[in-house]
């Protein structure tokens, strides 16, 4: 009887660790903090991918972590398993992916939200396994404004001279260029602490992260510009990619879905509540930018978008309901 309940405890011991070695750990990035909208999406994904699998997958998130193209390189060398990132430095590795960061390209959330989901996005992420990278699916970061330390701006000639931090993407820099803003591109890791220092004037990026990396405590001008929409990305590792079945493949693009859904929500709501606190905590909000003369003022640099992008797939975008 001791021989035959030994045994038994054996077996079950043996099951035990079985289970336990068959859970995967997967580690997601992403470069803002834990309570902004990257943080909300991934946390989301990350749910939902633990919920369909029955815990097979779990989630490790590194908030704030890194820089979006560290990242982004890590995911394509297998030492990282996923990421979710802006589009700015991904046209470093996917270039046709820059067309979605032409300055005034998208008239709306609807219409960008609708492009991205569509049969124009969709052949967008398909470029992405030739280059060493799967894209799961479109998150978001939301339109982008500028805020600086020196001065409201309310149209183009207020910007010239300004030095303002811009993400590494040639299309942002070369459109910033052609107002007369000095475009200063570094990590975002580093951003907060040239804005206090004074190494930039100023930075552009959307509400939700303007409000999450607490910048309204190193600038006191915001401008609603939105001059580019910016979409953002739940990247996998190939390494990662590769070892899934067709069934866990399907539950990771289910789980990126959930994350795009929850993160798009969050941008909603701190958008709705955005300006009112950056206002109570000292920003001076200029609401009244003149939108067309930006655009004007950048019209002849899409003349060069035309000629990198395509000017049929850029009006294919525009002309999207």
């Amino acid at each position: 009887m001791k021989i035959l309940q030994l045994t038994l405890t054996g077996a079950a011991l043996a099951l035990t660790v079985g289970a336990a070695s068959a859970q995967t750990t997967i580690r997601v990035s992403h470069p803002t903090p834990a309570t902004s909208h990257y943080g909300v999406g991934s946390q989301a994904f990350c749910a939902e991918l633990e919920k369909r699998t029955s815990n097979r997958f779990k989630c490790q998130i590194q908030a704030g972590a890194n820089d979006e193209r560290a990242n982004i390189e890590a995911v394509q060398l297998g030492t990282l398993d996923v990421t979710n990132t802006s589009t700015g430095p991904v046209s470093n590795f996917v270039p046709e992916v820059g067309i979605v960061d032409i300055p005034f390209l998208f008239r709306d959330y609807a219409h960008a939200r609708g492009v991205l989901d569509g049969p124009i996005g969709q052949d967008i992420l398909a470029k992405f396994p030739s280059k060493g990278i799967i894209a799961l699916a479109w998150t978001e970061n939301g339109f982008r404004h500028l805020t600086n330390s020196r001065r409201a701006v309310v149209k183009p000639d207020d910007v010239k001279g300004l030095k303002v931090r811009t993400m590494q993407n040639p299309v942002h820099i070369q459109a910033f260029q052609s107002i007369g803003v000095q475009p200063t591109p570094m990590a975002f890791s580093e951003l907060f602490t040239a804005l206090q220092q004074g190494v930039v004037d100023g930075q552009e990026n959307p509400i939700p992260v303007i409000l999450s990396s607490k910048f309204s405590q190193v600038q006191k001008h915001l401008s609603l510009t939105g001059h580019v929409y910016s979409p953002a990305l739940l990247l996998a590792s190939p390494k990662l990619w590769n070892s899934l079945n067709d069934a866990d493949k399907a539950n990771f693009r289910e789980a990126a879905r959930a994350g795009a859904a929850a993160q798009r929500k969050k941008v909603n709501d701190d958008e709705a509540a955005g300006i009112a606190q950056l206002r109570a905590e000292g920003v001076d909000v200029v609401t009244n930018v003149d939108g067309a003369a930006f655009r004007n003022a950048m019209t002849p640099v899409w003349a060069e978008f035309a000629k990198k992008f395509g000017a049929a797939e850029i009006k294919r975008i525009q002309d999207f309901k």
